[in-house]
């Protein structure tokens, strides 16, 4: 599967996801509820991955974390705030320079209209 049809079937489970819990909760009930409507269509889910920096070729586990990366291809970064804001758009896209990944979707899951609340992010290898 290539990234834009990844991107498609989660954009169907954000879908789901909002219509089902409505927005307001924690980041990580949104996680979890999305991971499993992403499993539950078969997809290869996994949470919470670990992010190394690599500095003069030297490896430093500093803590960052995946929220979702599903196939190995595409990151969800989760968000349940009143408001995205610059340095969101720009977590995402470092994760993607620092994963050598192509694409990543950026979703508050805080918002009235999740269609506007979805965002994304191509890494311009």
């Amino acid at each position: 599967m290539t990234e834009n049809e990844i991107s498609y079937k989660i954009r169907g489970a954000i879908f789901n996801v909002y219509n089902a819990l409505g927005p307001g909760l924690l980041e990580s009930a949104y996680e979890a509820v999305l991971a499993y409507e992403l499993n539950k269509q078969g997809l290869d889910v996994k949470t919470q991955v670990p992010l190394p920096l690599i500095y003069e070729e030297v490896r430093l586990d500093v803590g960052y974390r995946l929220d979702i990366l599903v196939e190995n291809k595409v990151i969800i970064e989760i968000k349940s705030v009143e408001a995205i804001s610059e340095v969101h758009h720009k977590q995402v896209i470092t994760y993607l320079k620092l994963s050598d990944l192509k694409l990543g979707l950026l979703v508050n899951f805080n918002c009235n209209d999740i269609q506007k609340s979805i965002y994304r992010k191509v890494n311009k290898l």
